[in-house]
């Protein structure tokens, strides 16, 4: 077997215990061999301004690297006011500049979206698509992934208890890992 493909993963909440964190460790657990996930801390973003452009952030080139040397992209966010939080949408926007050599142009992606309550983030999983597609990030647009009910899904530990959610996931993953290789196959 060759090099499994390396996946950033940008997680939409900057608690170090969210449920969001726990989610893209579960799904970091039971992804296919094929996969190997990598979170990339985004928290230390500065907010995007085009100015700071002349003399990068470090943080920025920080995350620009660690994003443009992996072969895919999983998104993990709650959704916030019906909508993707704050500090990812920044990230999204410090990756994909400057104009032309964007970390993310052409990078298969996959969104998965949670919530406490039943909807698993529907909104936040649309507007995240929204942005993703104008910039040229080739979303997976099926199976979608929308979490809810959360608070239900994880023992005191963080581990993903549900199996109904977990074989979800799986199959999620599995068709992820699909898409990654038929943009690695040109």
């Amino acid at each position: 077997m060759s090099e499994p493909y390396k996946v950033a993963v940008l997680i939409g909440s900057l608690r170090q215990k969210s449920l969001n964190r726990m989610l893209a460790n579960s799904l970091a657990q039971i992804a296919p061999p094929r996969l190997s996930l990598h979170i990339v801390e985004i928290g230390a973003l500065s907010l995007y301004n085009q100015d700071l452009e002349d003399d990068t952030p470090a943080a920025w080139k920080a995350v620009r690297n660690d994003v443009s040397a992996m072969d895919a992209v999983l998104f993990v966010t709650p959704e916030y006011n019906r909508s993707i939080p704050a500090v990812l949408k920044n990230a999204v926007d410090v990756l994909s500049r400057p104009h032309g050599a964007s970390a993310l142009l052409g990078k298969p992606a996959a969104v998965v979206t949670s919530s406490q309550g039943a909807m698993g983030g529907c909104g936040a999983n649309h507007h995240l698509r929204q942005s993703l597609v104008c910039i040229g990030v080739n979303v997976m647009s099926t199976p979608e992934a929308y979490v809810g009910g959360m608070a239900s899904l994880f023992d005191e530990q963080g581990v993903l208890t549900n199996s109904g959610t977990s074989r979800f996931l799986e199959e999620f993953m599995a068709a992820f890992s699909q898409w990654i290789e038929r943009f690695a196959k040109g």
